[in-house]
């Protein structure tokens, strides 16, 4: 599929490479080279995805999708000279949908990319699902809880999708993983704790004492209708 792509990174010539491959591959790619031009073009273009660096001047990375994360579902690939879990795992719980460390080939980019719009392509004719307080619609890749939309990373959504299609399973994480991957390669076990903090945040109305998205100590998770 022909997406358009906004690529923010600072070094000028991975830039470039960026934007060649993917004319090549018949995307639209626009290239910025500050966090403050990524944030305000991702504003004005709203592009399929964002290919964001983290390391940048003005605004880094990291800032860029916490903010926009907020205010839409665009798909962001961070890229990042870290090679550390503890930041890989920050980025996830910003919002971004995959990460891709440095040095890279762009070939495995262009793998992450047609992975990510993939995944974000909308299916047709499958039916809401509704537990207790959420529903979620695969169709429009939508979500509401009490009928007010929130905004889910593809990550999230997936494993919310998975726990909807089974209320009151227990999933492991070994299980949820399984859901998530294609949208993040590298994730982990531990992963899949973040995603789910990030979702208690949105479905429940106290966070720290959760009543639909419930752990099962010593095995996993599993959703419930919460007496709703």
């Amino acid at each position: 599929m022909c997406a358009h792509v906004l690529v923010a990174d600072d070094d000028l010539r991975q830039a470039e490479v960026i934007r060649r491959y993917l004319r090549a591959a018949g995307h639209e790619a626009t290239v910025v080279h500050d966090g403050r031009q990524a944030l305000e073009q991702a504003r004005r273009l709203r592009p399929d995805l964002l290919v964001l660096d983290v390391m940048m001047p003005e605004l880094d990375g990291l800032h860029v999708c916490r903010t926009l994360r907020e205010e839409s579902d665009v798909l962001v690939l961070m890229l990042t000279a870290r090679t550390g879990e503890e930041d890989l795992l920050l980025g996830l719980e910003l919002g971004a949908d995959d990460y891709l460390t440095k040095p890279y080939s762009p070939r495995e980019l262009m793998a992450r990319v047609r992975t990510l719009l993939r995944r974000a392509h909308r299916p047709v004719g499958v039916a809401e699902k509704r537990v207790g307080r959420v529903a979620l619609d695969p169709a429009t890749h939508r979500v509401t809880v009490d009928g007010e939309p929130i905004v889910c990373t593809r990550g999230e959504f997936a494993i919310l999708a998975a726990m909807c299609e089974q209320p009151d399973r227990v999933f492991s994480r070994a299980q949820l993983l399984h859901h998530t991957r294609g949208i993040d390669r590298s994730s982990t076990e531990r992963t899949i704790d973040v995603h789910v903090m990030n979702l208690r945040r949105k479905i429940e109305t106290d966070p720290q004492r959760p009543v639909q998205l419930l752990t099962v100590y010593g095995v996993g998770y599993r959703l419930t209708a919460g007496g709703a």
